[in-house]
């Protein structure tokens, strides 16, 4: 391998120490290339160890014996494919490629290139080199096509799922509302009656006091209809103490208010009792004895019953 075709090497950026090893165990050019490819993943440290070791190998190598008498060894033969090489280390390379292990010496004399040969070699292995990596850039572009297309798919997926749990929060969201309507509107039309009928009682009661004033029998009192009655889950005729409680409910507004009211009313419908009189929203019940404060929006969905204020109790509205 000549000056000129290491010069080559060092142009394509290879290191100076690892082209002279190249340049030193090969042949031609082709042969440098191949070597230092195969050997690309080794050290600069341990490429010079294997040279010295393979140089004191060469040294001690005797192989007089191949070639007649008198006669010098001017190239090696690889007696399995034929081929001929220059020196010790291109037999020593197309072993390691071909695991070819039976070599021989020859007095035949390998011509040199010329520079039209040594030009058309150069072109072939640039030719070479430039297809390999354009192999390479094919399948790097492949490869990152094929990531891409993973992590689109893991991210439709995931916008998927995300999409599915938005919908599933969605639907239980607008049940839950539409519960709190419909419990809403039941509240209210039982409110609704229990106003109606503290209408008509405080109306009873202020005919039955006029007449005692005029000196004359008080009018029957006038039935209840049964509709609100039955909305508000009042006890039967008998008034049984058991199916309703008795309410002192202490205001800041209007003192402290009378109250009847069947066990099983809320006392979120008793909160909107007391502003539908007040004016004033509820907050909160508090009773003394024991202690107790019951929270608007935690403990208003307690019925009366189970708040403990059957059959009566004296609470403060807050």
């Amino acid at each position: 391998m000549t000056t000129a075709d290491l010069d080559v090497l060092l142009s394509m950026g290879f290191e100076q120490a690892r082209a002279e090893i190249a340049a030193k165990k090969t042949g031609n050019l082709q042969q440098a290339l191949d070597w230092l490819e195969a050997n690309q993943d080794k050290s600069l440290e341990e490429l010079q160890a294997q040279n010295q070791a393979s140089a004191e190998d060469e040294d001690e190598d005797t192989t007089g014996a191949n070639i007649p008498s008198g006669e010098t060894a001017k190239s090696l033969v690889c007696n399995e494919c034929g081929k001929k090489f220059r020196n010790h280390d291109q037999a020593t390379f197309h072993a390691t490629k071909t695991d070819h292990q039976d070599f021989s010496e020859s007095t035949d004399e390998i011509a040199p290139l010329t520079e039209e040969e040594k030009k058309a070699r150069l072109e072939e292995l640039r030719q070479k080199l430039a297809a390999k990596r354009a192999v390479q850039s094919e399948a790097e572009k492949e490869t990152a096509k094929r990531n891409e297309q993973i992590r689109m798919k893991a991210t439709k997926d995931s916008q998927e799922l995300k999409e599915e749990l938005q919908r599933k929060e969605r639907i239980k969201e607008a049940e839950r509302k539409k519960q709190e309507k419909i419990a809403d509107a039941e509240a209210k039309k039982r409110i609704k009656a229990k106003i109606e009928a503290d209408k008509a009682e405080r109306k009873r009661k202020e005919e039955e006091a006029k007449a005692l004033r005029e000196g004359r029998a008080p009018q029957a009192p006038v039935v209840a209809p049964a509709a609100p009655l039955s909305a508000l889950g009042g006890s039967s005729a008998s008034g049984s103490s058991a199916a309703t409680a008795r309410l002192r409910i202490q205001t800041k507004q209007k003192g402290n208010l009378m109250k009847t009211y069947p066990s099983e009313t809320t006392l979120f419908e008793v909160a909107h009792a007391v502003e539908e009189e007040t004016g004033v929203p509820v907050q909160s019940f508090q009773i003394n004895f024991p202690r107790k404060t019951f929270e608007a929006g935690v403990d208003f969905g307690l019925t009366l019953k189970e708040a403990g204020f059957v059959p009566s109790a004296a609470i403060i509205a807050n």
